[in-house]
């Protein structure tokens, strides 16, 4: 293939947006997915001379570069778990543990799928859920690679072979190891009655409102009896409506009752950013992530991390209307 400068740009641009969801399910990073899909389109670039379009599709290539790049990656670096693929449930009562050394596992920013054209990339959001994220965590690399290829991204055995730049039996092979494995550790299947995108985000402005108004009695109200709630950094979590309703109670009297809350989606799923009362504004405390089913919300995933409020672009303080406050953007 040989093509301009600009012709080459405007032939692999649509595929950015599928790349970065691809990259974020291997790497489990929005940052670090972010800057692969950067490092795949620098390569791209300088070997597009090499492109033989009678060999593969544009895309098969594209993916083989980019699996290229997170099988890098991945090599220096471990999984990113969250805390309940890590550690036995807590009491919602007791110290709160941190567990600074580990890598976490990052949501990612529904704003950076929607950034393309969606006409041109759509992205199966149900495949980019926290809790199938945090499962493939559990997987090797090679393994990761096999079974997005082929069961999210559709891939033949021979196309997922080609990018992964093995064989068709040794990728059936990995699949097959792949899928027995996420069984055995996605054991909440959260989204077998998921709800529609507005009624799942009906579910958590609900949730906000009664936060808002420091209400236990109205968070519990919304939940299935075996929600389940984690916190990275932190490194407990548990189960169950009662455990979650005693740490609210313990959240509302430790960092007051006055908070000012701002919705964000992420992963395909409803959220929002926690401001909490700090003398005359409100200071930036977590990122919230909700996983909704029919009967309720049954996980709440609670970021406390400076690079994942850099990567929603939120603003470390708002004034006393919830206005961002000048010099507290990202």
């Amino acid at each position: 293939m040989s093509v301009g400068e600009e012709g080459f740009d405007r032939l692999v641009e649509p595929f950015r947006t599928e790349l970065l969801a691809y990259c974020y399910r291997m790497l489990g990073s929005a940052h670090d997915a972010e800057d692969l899909v950067q490092d795949t389109y620098l390569r791209a670039w300088r070997a597009r001379a090499q492109y033989d379009e009678t060999r593969s599709s544009l895309r098969t290539w594209l993916y083989r570069i980019a699996t290229n790049a997170c099988l890098t990656a991945l090599k220096g670096s471990g999984r990113r778990p969250l805390p309940s693929g890590l550690v036995s449930a807590a009491d919602p009562l007791g110290p709160l543990v941190q567990g600074e050394s580990a890598a976490w596992l990052q949501p990612l920013p529904d704003s950076l799928l929607d950034a393309g054209d969606p006409a041109r990339a759509v992205v199966d959001r149900s495949s980019l859920r926290l809790a199938f994220v945090a499962a493939l965590q559990h997987l090797s690399a090679r393994q990761r690679g096999a079974l997005v290829l082929r069961d999210v991204l559709s891939f033949s055995a021979s196309e997922a072979a080609e990018i992964l730049g093995t064989t068709a039996v040794s990728v059936n092979s990995s699949l097959q190891r792949a899928r027995t494995r996420v069984k055995e550790v996605e054991v909440r299947q959260e989204g077998l009655s998921e709800p529609s995108t507005a009624e799942q985000r009906a579910w958590v402005d609900r949730y906000m409102k009664a936060f808002e108004l420091a209400d236990v009695e109205g968070l519990k109200r919304l939940l299935t009896e075996d929600v389940l709630m984690e916190m990275p950094p932190v490194l407990n979590w548990f189960v169950g409506r009662g455990n979650y309703g005693l740490f609210m109670e313990w959240v509302f009297e430790k960092a007051g009752t006055d908070w000012c809350l701002k919705a964000v989606a992420a992963n395909g799923q409803p959220g929002f950013a926690a401001y909490r009362r700090v003398g005359d504004g409100y200071e930036l405390h977590t990122l919230q992530v909700f996983t909704v089913t029919a009967e309720g919300i049954s996980r709440n995933s609670v970021f406390q991390d400076p690079e994942v409020f850099a990567s929603f672009g939120l603003a470390a303080g708002l004034d006393a209307q919830g206005q961002v406050r000048g010099g507290d953007g990202p």
